[in-house]
């Protein structure tokens, strides 16, 4: 877990077959939570605040105690499907991400809404309106760069708001927005005007992958966590998770 039902009963049962075929032990993990360790294995990162930026999940995210706290995310759309929802308004096709950082370098600004609340972000208000500034006659360039400027400002603010909170001077960022050049620079500005560091998780780990699930499952293994059967958890979230490795 986390996910859709059907697709984790199907990695679930491949899972245990493959387990019955090598003949060793099966633990299941949680997804999410092995996008934060996998990033702290690479990135060199100590005790961040986890940026986790992917399609479906956007979430500001810091270790107290033996959990994963969530100390922002966003209250409608993922950052990184908002992108890729406007990317399909526009006619830029899926995945968006990437047309839309290259059309960006030739853009200009037009104001968008930049919805923060409190620790939390909304995106889904900013889709509509720059798909209806599209349909205006409004520049693909102008609106990706100013899609990009919004998005990344709004989770740029609320990222440094949690450093404050909890007194933290390093800031990961993990998942598949991880690969946006501009995003990388906003947060290392960021981190430099605060004297905190700035680490990102090498692009051919920021998405999902193999690697960071057989980690988790290695750390909890090594840990002492043994599991005569697993289930799937749809909607287990990153602070339901005890840290015990």
């Amino acid at each position: 877990g986390p996910g859709l039902s059907p697709s984790l009963l199907v990695g679930k049962q491949v899972a245990i077959d493959t387990a019955k075929e090598l003949n060793v032990p099966i633990i299941g993990v949680n997804h999410s939570v092995s996008h934060l360790t996998l990033g702290q294995l690479r990135a060199g990162a100590k005790d961040p605040i986890f940026l986790y930026l992917s399609g479906a999940n956007t979430q500001i995210i810091a270790k107290v105690g033996n959990k994963y706290v969530i100390f922002g995310e966003t209250l409608d759309t993922g950052l990184g499907n908002a992108l890729d929802k406007f990317g399909r308004d526009i006619g830029l096709g899926f995945p968006a991400g990437p047309k839309i950082e290259m059309l960006a370098k030739n853009g200009s600004y037009v104001e968008l809404p930049y919805t923060v609340k409190g620790m939390d972000i909304a995106c889904s208000g900013l889709v509509t309106k720059a798909t209806q500034l599209y349909k205006k006659g409004i520049s693909k360039e102008d609106l990706c760069f100013s899609m990009q400027e919004t998005l990344f400002a709004m989770i740029t603010e609320v990222t440094e708001r949690a450093m404050a909170h909890v007194r933290k001077n390093e800031v990961m960022l993990i998942g598949g927005v991880a690969a946006n050049q501009r995003l990388c620079s906003m947060l290392r500005s960021m981190c430099e005007a605060r004297n905190a560091k700035f680490f990102a998780v090498p692009l051919k780990l920021s998405g999902d992958n193999g690697v960071q699930i057989a980690w988790q499952g290695i750390l909890e293994y090594q840990a002492g966590r043994r599991e005569k059967e697993i289930d799937i958890r749809p909607y287990e979230r990153t602070e339901d998770v005890e840290i015990i490795w």
